[in-house]
């Protein structure tokens, strides 16, 4: 009997993570979903299991957000931070990053767009980051990127 693929979705906003989800069970029928809403309940379901594709957003408090807790800070890079931990612990996950956000506020001040990232990214973590893509509920381009990607991993079509 095959396993089922699973698919790891790390999105702390709601209204665009069910956006993502509807998108995926769309070209993944065959797949189980996961969720995380940080960085840690991330690295936490990364380091568990076994994940064919880790969807991820950019920006992400450290903890999960609940009724008493605020989600410890807000990381414009928790992504980043996922992905390094990820290095450090030698975890090979195809990773798809989505971001709503054009531009990034760097510690110091500066600021660095959407493709300048992408091309630090793509460079740091060239074995796992499969794609960086800009996230808008109004523009399908972002749905395109990611169902070839969900393709070429080998996790789209019709469940057995």
């Amino acid at each position: 009997m095959q396993r089922e693929p699973q698919v790891l979705l790390v999105e702390d906003e709601a209204p665009k993570r069910h956006h993502i989800e509807t998108l995926l069970k769309d070209l993944t029928p065959a797949a189980r979903i996961l969720f995380a809403r940080s960085v840690n309940s991330a690295l936490d379901v990364l380091e568990t299991g076994t994940i064919d594709l880790l969807i991820l957003d950019m920006s992400l408090p450290t903890f999960d957000v609940g009724e008493r807790e605020r989600g410890g800070r807000p990381q414009g890079f928790g992504g980043t931070e996922v992905l390094r931990n990820m290095a450090m612990s030698e975890i090979q996950c195809p990773t798809v990053v989505i971001t709503g956000y054009e531009g990034f506020v760097r510690e110091g001040g500066s600021t660095v767009d959407l493709a300048h990232l992408r091309t630090e990214l793509m460079e740091e973590f060239p074995n796992v980051l499969r794609a960086v893509l800009h996230y808008n509920s109004t523009f399908d381009e972002w749905k395109t990127v990611l169902g070839a990607t969900l393709a070429e991993a080998g996790l789209t079509g019709d469940p057995k």
